[in-house]
């Protein structure tokens, strides 16, 4: 069942074609009738250029007149207009977001059907379904009255047509005012002069829905934010940092303990990352997981980690830290560690079965072990393995120490807010 309809007419040159403007809406409003079950009413946006593809007062007008003749026939119809199709569109994208919509059928002329795709698949996640119905736009017999920009029985779009959309959507993504101020944390233990390094909090990005708002790092299709709005937020991060979005990479976190040693072959997965290239910038994401950050001033090699509670039993710390050594010969006592911000034992609890692993690295990284449910501590069964591992006490530093659980302001926390969660970053590269 649809929730919601979108009539596309941003491209229709308004000028000397109001007659089939007419029949347009007519044909459109039909097939929503025909769509439309008895116990449904979905609203319906009419996305338009704010120019109206004219000069002319009079013509602007009588558009407006047609909409305001089917508004009367349908009430729940919404005109959205923008200066280019991305703003449009991210709208109408914001209007869904507010009403929770999440199934649309888009109705629009044959020649803009693959535009529109590639605008909406760059726009837009999984999490959004869309059926697309084309109709004819016909502007008479005489085929020379068809206005210019039209482009019917294109199928495919070019490669320079892609570039465009994808011009378009970014123009659009720089001009949205960022949503507080970015803030970044620091870890006084790794060197400033050798290392570009720092913790995000949720501040100083573009994404509007509450959960991910503001400056969430992280795509996926179960989640509502593109990667088109990430990595907006990615750029003004590097642009505030110093670093070039272009050579940053962050961790596939699959929970898991293995480490990719950049320059070798990727694998699909991987928890962590560890290199001495210069100017590229490596990363781990968090939110309630611990993004951790190594660094090796006498070697200038530094490496990023992602440990949840399962990476941290399977030992992705130690895994980082040996891959240091073995791959770049450095030694134990120069790796630094910093433990960036994660839940804390005040809001983390497994079952019994699983804190019992904890329990075994030390018992005061679990407490109420007796519970069914036992709070664990994953930062000090961290501090423990890597202290066991080789690494230095006073290499490890874990001073940043709120909880992301309990404190939304600064934050995304996966405990708190649940599936729909926003992610901050630990980064770290070398100064060139």
């Amino acid at each position: 069942m649809m929730e919601a309809v979108l009539i596309d007419m941003f491209s229709i040159e308004f000028n000397a074609h109001f007659r089939h403007i007419n029949q347009f809406l007519a044909k459109a409003m039909k097939l929503i009738a025909e769509k439309t079950v008895v116990s449904s009413d979905p609203a319906v946006y009419i996305m338009y250029c704010q120019t109206f593809g004219c000069d002319s007062n009079d013509a602007r007008e009588m558009f407006l007149r047609a909409i305001r003749s089917f508004q009367a026939l349908k009430k729940r119809i919404e005109l959205v207009s923008g200066a280019s199709v991305a703003a449009t569109l991210y709208n109408v994208k914001q209007k869904l977001d507010e009403r929770n919509v999440r199934r649309v059928n888009v109705i629009l002329p044959f020649e803009r059907s693959c535009l529109m795709k590639a605008f909406i698949d760059r726009l837009f996640t999984q999490v959004y379904y869309f059926e697309y119905d084309s109709l004819d736009l016909s502007y008479g017999d005489d085929q020379t009255e068809k206005p210019a920009n039209t482009h019917s029985g294109v199928l495919n779009l070019t490669e320079k047509q892609l570039e465009l959309v994808e011009s378009d959507i970014q123009i659009y993504l720089q001009s949205i005012p960022a949503k507080g101020e970015l803030t970044i944390l620091k870890s006084s233990l790794i060197p400033e002069s050798v290392f570009l390094h720092g913790f995000t909090t949720r501040y100083g990005g573009i994404s509007y829905i509450p959960l991910l708002s503001s400056l969430n790092l992280y795509s996926s299709d179960k989640r509502h934010d593109s990667r088109a709005v990430v990595a907006e937020n990615l750029r003004r991060l590097a642009r505030a940092v110093g670093f070039n979005p272009k050579n940053f990479h962050l961790v596939k976190a699959a929970h898991a303990n293995d480490v990719w040693i950049m320059g070798k072959k990727e694998p699909d997965s991987y928890d962590g990352i560890v290199t001495n290239q210069k100017g590229v910038t490596i990363a781990a994401p968090g939110a309630d997981c611990i993004p951790l950050l190594f660094s090796d001033p006498v070697k200038k090699v530094f490496g990023a980690a992602h440990s949840g509670w399962r990476g941290t039993l399977m030992g992705v710390a130690m895994a980082t830290v040996n891959a240091m050594v073995s791959e770049y010969g450095c030694s134990m006592k120069d790796i630094q560690v910093v433990l960036g911000p994660s839940v804390g034992p005040c809001c983390f609890t497994l079952p019994q079965q699983d804190a019992k692993a904890f329990h075994d690295i030390h018992p005061q990284c679990v407490r109420q072990i007796d519970s069914p449910s036992p709070h664990v501590d994953i930062r000090r069964a961290t501090k423990i393995l890597l202290e066991q591992g080789g690494i230095l006490p006073s290499n490890i530093q874990d001073d940043l120490m709120l909880c992301t659980c309990c404190n939304p302001d600064l934050f995304f926390s996966h405990t708190r807010d649940g599936d729909t969660f926003g992610n901050q970053i630990g980064f770290i590269s070398t100064r060139n």
